[in-house]
């Protein structure tokens, strides 16, 4: 398995549609792909399943997957280029260095799939719906732009809920239990590795989408931590 892994990163610097740890590319996608299409980010993308399939669905949108596990990132990046989805690019880097690697109002959407919800209130800060996270998408988030949140945690999905009630933020879809409505669109019907393994085993898989209207005051991430502190302690 280890000589597996190095035989990928060896090939990983080949591939004309990964960038890892880039330098100056804020502001620079645009000319990345060769045209003005919105740019949208599949964060944690893993294997990058979800950011493939947007890809294959609408050829008139750019679609970049981020993860620092270049392993992963393997499997997405040679599906791609095997297809010729030349609107399907990978970006290996952490989630907290998003803004050194995009500009402000350069990206129009961002999905979160199956992320690991983190449960441990410990590892709130963690969770990729956190303000603190918020606070770093708005930056790069064109003023309409949308957050999609696709999950099969309880927690991660009503934890969102809070932060979205707490601060105000504007809900665009809320689906508690996907797969029971009637008629849902393509780009909720992709599933990724995470999500074929059930691994919350609530047999639901949870979707929101919303918009950062807010100017998140970090005050009012104590009273985050507060309510959440109230309810592990319960």
């Amino acid at each position: 398995m280890a000589q597996k892994k190095l035989v990928r990163f060896e090939e990983l610097r080949t591939f004309p549609n990964v960038l890892e740890y880039p330098e100056n590319m804020q502001g620079k996608w645009h000319a990345f792909f060769n045209n003005q299409h919105p740019i949208i980010l599949e964060l944690a993308c893993g294997k990058g399943e979800y950011a493939v399939g947007l890809g294959r669905l609408y050829p008139e949108k750019n679609f970049i997957g981020i993860d620092v596990k270049g392993n992963r990132i393997w499997k997405g990046a040679k599906t791609a280029l095997n297809e010729g989805l030349n609107n399907v690019a990978f970006l290996r880097t952490q989630i907290d260095q998003l803004t050194d690697y995009f500009s402000a109002d350069e990206v129009s959407e961002i999905w979160i799939t199956f992320p690991d919800p983190q449960l441990r209130f410990s590892k709130m800060k963690k969770r990729l719906t956190h303000p603190k996270f918020l606070r770093l998408y708005k930056n790069i988030l064109q003023k309409d732009g949308i957050i999609h949140l696709k999950t099969d945690s309880p927690d991660l999905y009503n934890f969102t809920k809070a932060v979205i009630d707490l601060y105000q933020l504007i809900i665009v879809q809320d689906k508690d239990d996907l797969y029971k409505e009637a008629d849902i669109s393509e780009a909720l019907k992709i599933k990724t590795h995470y999500e074929n393994l059930d691994i919350a085993q609530s047999n639901k898989v949870h979707y929101l989408s919303f918009q950062l209207n807010s100017d998140f005051p970090k005050e009012k991430d104590e009273q985050l931590k507060a309510l959440f502190r109230e309810q592990a302690a319960d």
